[in-house]
């Protein structure tokens, strides 16, 4: 097997938590091209492990010192239907052909558990196998609209920590589109939905915030999973109750970890790797360490707000695509 991007990953500014322990990533695969079996042989060819739960449309296989990894045909009714059987032929049949339909239109996911970020680069051979499979990424549909998903664990869950992400991300999201070219099938879904400007705004006008401001202007603007940085799961492991009564959604798993769902899956690309889209979101980490220019950004965010027009988003972008690179953050 060829051994493409087989290098490390670069470190994020804070590497463990406020306990002391390393920070854990989890990354989530779609793409087609190869159907569910084929993808769970390739996993357990380079990564080892032990099959411990599987139905017609997911696959749990628990990985030693790695841990589960969840495979599966990307369709809430398939995975409902695959996890009671029908007890008759007919029924049997009629389950065949729903995954049979869905391996044409709907994408298998691969999701990855937490891992410690300093052993990310253990994860390069499963992506390989999967290229070398025949693994076919965004540009494969025009329907489905595959990506990759980063859940990054948070270094503290407080306010403070909290809300130099958001502005972080606040002032990035536009740049993040434009610079890393995401897929126009993605763009017009409604899945990466930006944060509206009036939210962008209203975050980086705060300096000293509370947990409860930072639910209430979040909840208010975005109710809703479809987020390019989606922090309902991180909003939820704080408080559980307060996120469900704003957003009735069960697949709202609460975690202490961002949810970023803008970068494509480029898998079938020679040179692709997953260290792609982890840059990215490394953008956003080193400027969220950086709380001076944070404050500096915000400044110069809400002084280019024209009269009646807003921000000149593609102004905003050339100024960030600069500011980032005379300051080596990119």
């Amino acid at each position: 097997m060829n051994n493409f991007n087989a290098t490390a990953f670069e470190m994020p500014p804070r590497q463990n938590t406020e306990g002391g322990k390393p920070r854990r990533v989890g990354f989530e695969l779609e793409f087609s091209g190869i159907d569910l079996a084929q993808t769970v042989d390739c996993v357990r060819a380079v990564l080892g492990g032990e099959v411990t739960a599987q139905t017609e449309a997911e696959v749990e296989l628990k990985v030693e010192g790695l841990g589960t990894f969840n495979l599966e045909i990307d369709w809430a009714y398939l995975k409902h239907m695959a996890a009671e059987p029908p007890v008759t032929e007919l029924g049997q049949d009629w389950l065949e052909l729903l995954k049979q339909a869905a391996e044409l239109v709907v994408p298998i996911e691969v999701v990855c558990p937490p891992i410690a970020v300093s052993r990310l680069v253990e994860l390069s051979p499963m992506v390989n196998a999967l290229k070398e499979a025949g693994a076919m990424g965004t540009e494969e549909s025009l329907i489905s609209a595959y990506g990759v998903h980063i859940n990054t664990e948070i270094p503290a869950l407080d306010a403070a920590t909290l809300q130099t992400y958001i502005q972080a991300y606040a002032l990035l999201q536009w740049w993040l589109v434009d610079t890393h070219k995401v897929d126009v099938a993605r763009r017009i879904s409604p899945y990466i939905n930006l944060y509206p400007e009036a939210y962008l705004k209203q975050v980086l006008l705060q300096t000293e915030v509370t947990m409860d401001q930072i639910f209430d202007a979040y909840l208010q603007h975005n109710p809703s999973r479809n987020r390019a940085l989606d922090l309902l799961p991180l909003l939820a492991e704080i408080d559980e109750q307060r996120v469900r009564r704003a957003v009735d959604d069960p697949r709202i798993k609460a975690r202490p970890a961002f949810h970023y769902r803008l970068p494509d899956c480029h898998i079938e690309q020679t040179d692709w790797s997953l260290q792609v889209p982890w840059s990215s979101w490394l953008v956003v980490e080193k400027l969220a360490s950086r709380p001076q220019d944070l404050k500096k950004l915000a400044t110069h965010f809400l002084n280019s707000e024209r009269p009646l027009l807003d921000v000149s988003r593609s102004d905003w972008v050339e100024f960030m695509d600069q500011w980032l690179q005379d300051h080596e953050l990119v």
